[in-house]
């Protein structure tokens, strides 16, 4: 089948504006901040590519053993006739499943939610031509407010991958899962995939490699806010930041203003003091039980849980009651 056009929830005026409200309130609160949405033009998904072949990049390494070591048990488990993917990209490591899928039989539809117009286009051509027998349905949306775009009926699988959850706050987090629940119906399944609490010593290098591309990928959204909004950012003028906070078991990154300097952009004048510090991405990681009672809170049961053969990473298979 041939890939169907794409179903447009997210056009580029709703993300200009998302853009200029998330800045509005960011740029202006006490202690700074930015979502990790805003790193990802064209740019900053190369360099995040270039990241997760890093050698102190793990996250995607052992994710990827999960899954392959575990797709067909998963296919076989939930029995999914259409297979939903939040924030698929290139849905590069959903193939494992899809291949798990096609040998079991069964599955109908694939259906990858982006925001990224682009990105979407490029995956679901391909897909279409690489699983003939697959209907590919992309959405262009935003999982954090169009879950009710979701397609109804049949056995659905969701998936939910590369650890994104942790990018949100616990608050954040019970919100989306709770809505995710609302969305389906019982008996339909979820897949997410979430770091592990270990040594930090493992989990920073991950953030601050040796070669600097974080911290260039951490510096693109500035790039991104001088290009779309006419902001007059120094990029140079801020380091990366990488701190592991015991206490919320999280990771965070930064940009640490290395001078004092008064920024135009919108309307507004933002000053930053030297050492003044911009937060631009938390990053949860998670212990088996808190994950599970996460779930549980929502209307979600964690049917299996999986690590890799290093306990670095772990995806979980929970499904709506």
């Amino acid at each position: 089948m041939s890939a169907e056009p794409l179903e447009i929830h997210l056009d580029d005026q709703d993300i200009a504006e998302n853009l200029r409200r998330d800045v509005r309130v960011g740029l202006t609160a006490e202690r700074k901040w930015l979502p990790p949405k805003w790193f990802y033009d064209a740019r900053g998904s190369e360099l995040f590519d270039e990241i997760t072949r890093l050698p102190e990049y793990y996250p995607t390494r052992a994710e990827r053993a999960v899954l392959a070591g575990r797709a067909a048990e998963i296919a076989e488990l939930t029995g999914a006739k259409t297979l939903i993917e939040l924030g698929s990209g290139s849905s590069e490591k959903t193939r494992l499943l899809l291949d798990a899928f096609t040998r079991r039989g069964g599955l109908g539809t694939f259906v990858p939610l982006d925001v990224s117009v682009s990105a979407l286009r490029g995956s679901t051509v391909t897909l279409a031509a690489d699983y003939p027998g697959l209907r590919v349905r992309g959405i262009v949306g935003d999982f954090t407010r169009d879950l009710d775009r979701l397609p109804a009926g049949g056995r659905r699988l969701v998936i939910f991958l590369g650890g994104t959850i942790g990018n949100l706050l616990p608050t954040e987090r019970a919100e989306f899962l709770t809505r995710m629940r609302t969305a389906l119906e019982a008996g339909d399944w979820l897949l997410v995939g979430t770091d592990l609490v270990k040594d930090p010593a493992v989990i920073l290098p991950a953030y601050d490699d040796a070669a600097g591309v974080t911290a260039e990928f951490n510096r693109n959204v500035l790039r991104v806010l001088n290009r779309e909004l006419g902001a007059d950012l120094d990029p140079e003028a801020f380091s990366h930041v990488a701190l592991w906070d015991r206490d919320r078991e999280w990771i965070e990154m930064r940009l640490r203003a290395e001078r004092p300097m008064r920024v135009r952009i919108l309307d507004l004048v933002v000053s930053f003091t030297a050492g003044e510090e911009l937060r631009t991405e938390v990053s949860a990681k998670f212990r088996p039980e808190g994950i599970a009672a996460e779930l549980a809170a929502a209307g979600w049961h964690a049917e299996r849980f999986w690590t890799d053969p290093d306990d670095l990473f772990g995806v979980t298979l929970a499904r709506a009651d």
